[in-house]
C-alpha cells in the first residue's frame, strides 16, 4: 500500500484462525517452543496445528564420543516432521571416562565402567542415573530397559566368571539381582554390539542375530528364556534386524549381500507363532541409491520409536532411512541424509544411535535446562 512521504508503512495484517494453523504446520517443531510464547491465541494454534495438521513425529538421535580426553559427547537429532537435522547440545553424561553406548533399539544410552553404571532413559538425556557396576564384570553385554527393569546380559570373562550371566536392575528399588537364568548358549560367543540385534517392550527383551535371524526372548518377571524361533522369513535376506514399533514386533531384512543390497523389506512378526507378515518393502529409488555402498551386517542397526523405526549403520551416521508404520499394516519409507555429514566418521569419533519420542513438553524442558539458543538449534 502507498504511503504519503515521511509516514511509517502500515503492519501486515495479523495472522489467526486457520491460517496460522496452517502457517504453523510448516514451522520445524523446535521453533514452535517460541511461537506458542507469543500469546494464548498463538500457544492454541501450535496445539491444534499440532494435533490436527503436522503431528510431532519420532526423532532419530546420533551421538558421537570424542576418542581423545575429555572424550565429550555431541548430538545431532532428524525431525521428520520438518525433515531437518538439528544440533542438540546437552549436559555431558559423566565425570569418568567410560566408553558411551546405547542399546540400539530404544533411547537407552549407558556408560559402563568398573565402578558404576550411568544410564539415560528420558527422550533427550537431560538426565543420567548412575548405580553401582552389575555384580558380574562385563565387556560387551547385552543391554535392555524391559518394563522398570534394566537387564544386563552376557559379555562376561570366561575365565572368572559365567559368560551367560544375566542379571536385572530394579529402577524402583535401585538394586541389582542375580537372575538363576542364563542367556541361551547359542548366544555365546556372539558379539552385542555388531552380531546381535536387540529389541524390548514392556515385558520381554528379543535377540536376534543379525545373520541367521535366530531369536530368543526373556520375560525379566518369569526369569525365563524362550525359543529359539527363526524369524528369517526367506534364504534372500542376508541381515535380520527387530524392533518395537508401538507394540508390534517388526522385523527389518536386508536383502541380497553387502556388497549388493537388492531390497529392504519390513514385516510385523506375531508373538506366538512367529510368523512375519510383510508390511512394505522399500521403494526401488531408494534402494537404487543404496547401490555401490557396503552394508555390513555388522554395522547395521534400528531403533525405534512411536510408529518409526530408523534403520542405521555407524559407518555412516549422517544417512538414515526411515520406515512410519501405519496403523493398517502399511508403512512409508524415507531418507535422512544430512548436507552436514561426510559420509564417515572422520577422526573421531563412537557413533551409537537412540530414537525417541520428542514434542513440546520434552523441547520445554530441555530449553529450560540452559541457554535456550544453544540447547538446540539447526544444523
Amino acid at each position: 500500500m502507498d504511503t504519503q512521504q515521511g509516514e511509517a508503512p502500515l503492519p501486515p495484517p495479523p495472522l489467526f484462525g486457520d491460517i496460522l494453523e496452517l502457517t504453523l504446520a510448516h514451522v520445524p517443531l523446535a521453533d514452535l517452543v517460541s511461537a506458542s510464547r507469543v500469546s494464548r491465541s498463538w500457544e492454541r494454534a501450535v496445539s491444534s496445528s499440532l494435533r490436527h495438521l503436522n503431528p510431532a513425529k519420532p526423532w532419530l538421535l546420533v551421538h558421537s564420543q570424542s576418542a581423545r580426553p575429555p572424550y565429550a559427547v555431541s548430538a545431532r537429532a532428524f525431525d521428520p516432521r520438518s525433515g531437518v537435522w538439528l544440533d542438540v547440545c546437552l549436559p555431558q553424561p559423566a565425570k569418568h571416562a567410560s566408553t558411551l553406548r546405547s542399546s540400539s533399539h530404544s533411547n537407552l544410552l549407558f556408560m559402563l565402567s568398573p565402578s558404576r553404571l550411568s544410564f539415560s532413559s528420558d527422550p533427550l538425556h537431560l538426565t543420567w542415573r548412575h548405580a553401582a557396576p552389575p555384580l558380574v564384570w562385563r565387556a560387551d553385554p547385552i543391554v535392555a530397559l524391559v518394563g522398570h527393569r534394566l537387564v544386563v546380559a552376557g559379555g562376561a570373562f570366561d575365565f572368572d566368571d559365567d559368560p551367560l550371566a544375566v542379571e536385572t536392575y530394579d529402577l524402583r528399588t535401585e538394586v541389582w539381582g542375580a537372575c538363576g537364568s542364563v542367556m541361551p548358549a547359542l548366544l555365546k560367543d556372539r558379539s552385542a554390539s555388531a552380531g546381535l540385534s536387540v529389541a524390548a517392550d514392556e515385558d520381554r527383551m528379543y535377540v536376534t542375530e543379525k545373520l541367521s535371524g535366530v531369536t530368543h526372548s526373556y520375560d525379566p518377571e518369569a526369569d525365563a528364556w524362550h525359543g529359539p524361533h527363526d524369524l528369517r522369513p526367506h534364504g534372500d535376506v542376508y541381515c535380520c534386524l527387530v524392533g518395537c514399533c508401538s507394540g508390534r514386533l517388526i522385523l527389518v531384512g536386508l536383502l541380497g549381500s553387502e556388497e549388493n543390497v537388492k531390497g529392504v523389506r519390513a514385516w510385523e512378526v506375531e508373538r506366538g507363532t512367529w510368523r512375519a507378515r510383510v508390511i512394505g518393502e522399500m521403494p526401488p529409488e531408494m534402494v537404487r541409491k543404496m547401490e555401490g555402498e557396503r552394508f555390513c551386517a555388522s554395522s547395521m542397526s534400528v531403533c525405534c520409536a512411536g510408529d518409526f523405526v530408523y534403520l542405521s549403520r555407524d559407518s555412516d551416521p549422517g544417512t538414515a532411512v526411515w520406515c512410519e508404520v501405519a496403523g493398517d499394516g502399511g508403512c512409508r519409507w524415507g531418507r535422512a541424509e544430512s548436507p552436514a555429514a561426510s559420509g564417515g566418521r572422520g577422526q573421531a569419533e563412537r557413533v551409537v544411535f537412540t530414537c525417541a519420542n520428542v514434542g513440546m513438553t520434552e523441547l520445554n524442558r530441555a530449553l529450560a535446562s540452559g541457554e535456550r539458543r544453544d540447547v538446540i538449534r539447526s544444523a
